[in-house]
């Protein structure tokens, strides 16, 4: 499948869509870590930024054609990370072709993210954006740029991202962990505060996402 087929499959599947997908991916890493996250992001975004995304996020594989479906894909883990050729090549096509990959490390993944990332842009890098990136103040504004939810290993939080053509199209969330912010409250036991502050920034992350 060549690269315009790719466009026209993208445009015409999702020029409308407001659903969201977790993508699956392969190496061991547990993909499905934070089940409550996502489904509150959701509800979050629907209540405050006027999305209409479904309550219940589907699964998606990297290689799957399923993933031109959704304008957002949702990434997270803690541990290892393996994309094949055919893996690389697809989310390189529905990256360039106007989808949008949010990482979030929930401890663990960054040094597997950035070798696997090579494969699907061996021309690009991970550049820190700076706190004027307008994925700071799309409805919310976070004037130090990143806000630091769960403590590890003492870093600051970090912002890394992938554009193309002026257009951010692969956000990486490392030592931040907005997903254990969004999880249910009992889940971490943070403060009301802090868990706004994720919800806030993680809607930011999904209003740029549909828009740019």
């Amino acid at each position: 499948m060549n690269k315009l087929t790719y466009l026209t499959l993208f445009l015409s599947i999702s020029i409308y869509a407001q659903d969201i997908a977790i993508l699956q991916y392969k190496g061991g890493g547990d993909w499905y870590s934070n089940p409550t996250a996502l489904p509150n992001l959701i509800k979050f975004c629907n209540q405050n930024i006027n999305t209409a995304i479904n309550r219940k996020p589907v699964t998606v594989t990297p290689q799957s054609v399923d993933i031109f479906q959704y304008p957002y894909v949702h990434m997270t883990g803690h541990g290892n990370v393996f994309f094949t050729e055919e893996d690389a090549e697809n989310l390189r096509n529905y990256l360039l072709s106007g989808g949008f990959i949010h990482i979030d490390d929930n401890y663990g993944m960054e040094p597997y993210v950035r070798k696997e990332l090579v494969k699907v842009f061996p021309d690009k890098k991970l550049e820190e954006l700076t706190s004027s990136h307008p994925i700071f103040s799309s409805k919310y504004n976070f004037p130090q740029g990143l806000p630091k939810i769960h403590e590890h290993d003492g870093k600051r939080p970090q912002a890394l991202g992938i554009s193309h053509e002026g257009r951010l199209i692969l956000l990486f969330t490392f030592e931040s962990d907005l997903g254990d912010g969004w999880e249910n409250p009992e889940v971490h036991n943070d403060p009301e505060e802090v868990r706004l502050k994720a919800l806030k920034m993680g809607a930011n992350i999904i209003k740029y996402a549909f828009e740019n």
